[in-house]
């Protein structure tokens, strides 16, 4: 019979089962998504902002009024709040010592980040839709 390998896990670790894997590598590869996202959406959106900026004050409402202009603008958006989102809970989580503080900020963190995408929303759909 063989012998079992010793582990680094603690014994808690072992009773929940949770190891880093088990959301730590979620968390990981949402904030390489929302990278990558960013990458791409980013400039495509500032370069037909650019454009649609040097035609005047109603060049830029006809381009947020454009269906593909104002969900490009919305996935921008969104995904770099969601990017911020990740990246500041990281932040809290590894900085901040104090239990209810953590939380108190990892819930501002959050609500913060979705009453401006909902202003956002509510912006861009305003002017899409009147």
């Amino acid at each position: 019979m063989s012998k079992p390998q010793p582990t680094m896990r603690t014994a808690l670790g072992k009773v929940r089962g949770l190891g880093s894997a088990k959301h730590g590598a979620g968390h990981f590869i949402a904030q390489r998504v929302t990278a990558i996202a960013l990458v791409v959406l980013v400039p495509l959106f500032l370069i037909t902002l650019i454009n649609a900026v040097r035609s005047g004050y109603d060049g830029a409402l006809a381009y947020v009024a454009d269906p593909f202009n104002a969900v490009l603008i919305l996935l921008a958006i969104g995904a770099a709040l969601y990017h911020m989102r990740l990246g500041m809970q990281v932040v809290v989580e590894d900085y901040i010592a104090k239990h209810g503080t953590k939380a108190v900020l990892l819930i501002l963190n959050t609500f913060i980040c979705v009453v401006l995408f909902a202003a956002a929303a509510y912006a861009v759909l305003k002017v899409a839709i009147a």
